[in-house]
């Protein structure tokens, strides 16, 4: 069987209910991920204890790095290639 064929056949119910609470997990990840990142870039704005703690480069840097990341776990979430390995 080729890859192309393999592509094309249709699910059965528990591969989409799988699926479909795979997707849902990533965009909520993403979410929280991105949320995260936003969160460090404007750290001092919130006035915690740790923006005095740490250097302001450390945290836009780890806050790049988080809506990054973020913006991957929604991409995966969108293509929902989860059975590539099968």
């Amino acid at each position: 069987m080729a890859l192309e064929e393999f592509e094309k056949e249709e699910l059965n119910d528990r591969d989409k209910s799988y699926l479909r609470m795979r997707s849902i997990m990533d965009y909520g990840m993403g979410l929280l991920w991105a949320a995260m990142g936003v969160f460090m870039i404007f750290i001092k704005r919130f006035n915690t204890d740790l923006a005095e703690k740490y250097g302001d480069s450390t945290f836009k840097t780890f806050g790049a790095v988080c809506i990054i990341y973020g913006l991957f776990r929604i991409y995966r979430g969108y293509k929902k290639k989860y059975f590539r390995d099968r």
